[in-house]
């Protein structure tokens, strides 16, 4: 499992560890039955505290994302989270957000900045039907 923590980006590490689980979940990286790795585990992986990991896992817990079984470990929900549909759409609309900022910051208005993402989305159609 593939988690990268920023302290430039000002959310605290329990959140960002929650947010990106969650986004694996949504994604479809992570399934469901599927085993997380231990509080302790993740702790060392990420070089954070074991009560930060705990944290993330009590609130994913507490959406139904991830269900914690005594002695057996932490493990993603049965079925589609509730939330995936949610968080796909959170995700995407943040990344928007940080695109349009961008843009206007360059000077790109939305016309060309549609046209940019037609072309790059042309351009990845093209190229994934060649992976196939």
């Amino acid at each position: 499992m593939q988690i990268q923590l920023s302290e430039a980006d000002g959310t605290p590490y329990y959140q960002q560890v929650t947010n990106q689980i969650k986004f694996l979940v949504a994604s479809g990286r992570l399934e469901p039955h599927e085993q997380l790795p231990s509080v302790r585990g993740l702790a060392q992986q990420l070089t954070i505290t074991p009560n930060t990991v705990a944290r993330a896992y009590r609130e994913l817990e507490a959406e139904g994302v991830v269900i914690s079984k005594r002695g057996a470990g932490v493990f993603i929900s049965n079925g589609v989270s509730p939330l995936s549909n949610k968080e796909k759409r959170r995700i995407l609309n943040e990344r928007m957000d940080a695109l349009l900022t961008e843009s206007r910051q360059l000077g790109v208005d939305e016309e060309t900045l549609l046209k940019l993402l037609r072309q790059r989305s042309q351009k990845f159609d093209s190229h994934k039907e060649g992976v196939k």
